[in-house]
């Protein structure tokens, strides 16, 4: 599962090296100590991210007034880094990725560099970031002081050579089949659809680009990004699978960190990327959905769905059945719900919005779950957008890691877990299906360790996660020496570092602004719950 969903679509979330020569290079950066903890290839990647850092050095941003289409308003500025697409081949074919900034607001004395963001995905877009200073948004006064606040699309994400699997209109087009099969022809007919997809993420961005989609490939960018901004170490705040990118970074240039935090954190075991990562997912999902069922049941007064779990499950299932006989408007499906509500058991500020729209159904408005549920056909960049955000998610995902090909291990693996988390499961499996036939060859994750010269991390978790379970900020935990963890216990919103509670938001601020951490893990009380 993806992260970062636009409306009415059901995505999910979300090799090291030895540099071979010790090359001090000019300016900005010395050469990566980065960890061998692989073969050959690894050692030529190594390398080539050293040579495309060199020379991202010296040739720095050309900062420019930010396209007027992008929605970033002055005084954020935007600018381009070349990358190479295989950093095997430093010299071969180049890339260029969408970076933007906006100056720290501090004194010079008070400014401490830049915070680069990812926001997760694969495939989100990290270019809102300087908006948090614009828009002053009261949780970054501080930091913004400190720190220029830095953006990028990653590789293949909107501006940075955008890949694409399927015409975006055909893509977001309603409704589609329900994501439960009732019928071993409806398995083949979804099997047949994940095929379909991953031949068109071929013919349509080149396998030669779909073999380079990977995390670290990523990672290496951001590298060669920090070299760009003429920053001797990165300061880094990944959230979602923006933490997979930093866990990776850390193992790969351990001594290129000085401050990293990650919030909602991606499990990085190998034994978890990416297959068993997403039947994780589907178990929790589950947990925070009955989490909002049963907030909706506590506030009966205000929704009318009933007083327990049962009941407001019970209105789900009846709309489900519904829309899966008679889709509302003629487009709002079983697939075109999920979604929708998928946004609750997401993030606590869906809960009030998804509750209403139930509401609003049975009270007979039918119209605001259209609104809400279905695709906009005339939102052609939005469309545009969606599709691409899902091409990376497919591509990064299916090509970081080997997946299983045997469709009765799939088959068997999501009927056993429909049984007992019937929410999402069916939906995350055909999202990845795709991953069993991958037209490229599938990497092997890098294992994510400790290496010369990683800082203290810090690490930030809420305890009922859906997209990321806690269980992988702890598995980080243990990896990373030195590190600290947060805990948000009995809290389940996915990204903890945007939402108001001071016990974590001054943790927060007091690390990017001294490098200071608790001697010892915190466990911190959630924040507020929604209120209708």
């Amino acid at each position: 599962m993806r992260d970062n969903r636009p409306k009415s679509r059901i995505f999910a979330l979300g090799s090291a090296g030895a540099l071979v020569t010790a090359t001090l290079i000019a300016g900005a950066v010395t050469a990566p100590a980065a960890s061998a903890n692989a073969g050959h290839g690894q050692d030529r990647e190594a390398h080539g991210a050293a040579v495309a850092a060199a020379r991202a050095a010296r040739a720095g941003i050309d900062w420019q007034d930010c396209p007027a289409d992008w929605g970033l308003e002055k005084p954020i500025q935007c600018g381009w880094v070349t990358v190479p697409l295989d950093y095997a081949k430093p010299d071969g074919r180049k890339i260029k990725l969408a970076v933007d900034r906006i100056g720290s607001t501090g004194t010079p004395e008070e400014r401490q560099g830049a915070l680069v963001y990812n926001p997760g995905g694969p495939g989100g877009s990290g270019l809102r970031f300087p908006r948090r200073v614009t828009t002053k948004n009261p949780l970054w006064v501080n930091t913004s002081k400190a720190y220029d606040f830095v953006g990028f699309d990653p590789r293949g994400v909107g501006h940075s050579a955008p890949i694409s699997c399927i015409d975006p209109q055909e893509y977001v087009k309603a409704p589609k089949a329900d994501p439960v099969p009732d019928t071993e022809a409806d398995k083949l007919a979804q099997r047949k659809l994940a095929r379909e997809y991953a031949e068109g993420c071929a013919e349509r961005s080149g396998k030669a680009v779909l073999a380079q989609m990977t995390t670290p490939n990523t990672v290496r960018d951001l590298d060669v990004i920090r070299a760009a901004l003429g920053e001797k170490k990165l300061n880094y705040l990944g959230v979602s699978y923006g933490t997979y990118i930093g866990a990776v970074y850390g193992t790969l240039f351990p001594g290129h960190l000085r401050r990293m935090i990650v919030d909602s954190v991606v499990n990085p075991s190998r034994e978890k990327i990416w297959y068993q990562a997403n039947l994780d997912q589907d178990v929790a999902f589950e947990s925070r959905w009955k989490d909002w069922e049963d907030w909706v049941a506590s506030h009966d007064a205000a929704f009318h769905l009933g007083t327990t779990r049962a009941a407001v499950q019970a209105k789900w299932l009846q709309l489900r059945a519904t829309a899966k006989q008679h889709p509302i408007g003629g487009v709002v499906g079983p697939a075109e719900l999920i979604g929708a509500f998928q946004l609750a058991p997401y993030y606590d500020s869906s809960w009030v919005p998804a509750a209403t729209l139930l509401s609003q159904y049975f009270a007979g408005d039918t119209q605001a779950l259209v609104d809400a549920a279905a695709p906009d056909m005339s939102d052609t960049a939005g469309n545009i957008s969606a599709e691409n955000g899902n091409a990376v998610y497919t591509a990064v995902e299916c090509t970081d890691a080997k997946w299983p090909t045997s469709w009765r291990k799939w088959d068997r693996d999501n009927t056993l877990l429909n049984r007992d988390y019937p929410f999402m499961t069916w939906a995350n499996a055909w999202l990845n299906l795709p991953c069993a036939t991958w037209p490229v060859k599938q990497q092997t994750p890098v294992e994510v360790k400790t290496g010369k010269g990683l800082p203290p991390v810090l690490i930030v978790q809420s305890t009922r996660d859906a997209a990321t379970p806690y269980d992988g900020a702890v598995e980080l935990h243990k990896r990373f020496k030195g590190s600290r963890l947060i805990t948000e216990k009995d809290a389940g919103s996915h990204g903890v570092t945007g939402l108001v509670n001071p016990c974590i938001n001054s943790r927060v601020d007091s690390y990017l602004l001294t490098g200071k951490l608790d001697a010892a893990d915190v466990t911190c009380t959630p924040h507020a719950t929604p209120q209708p």
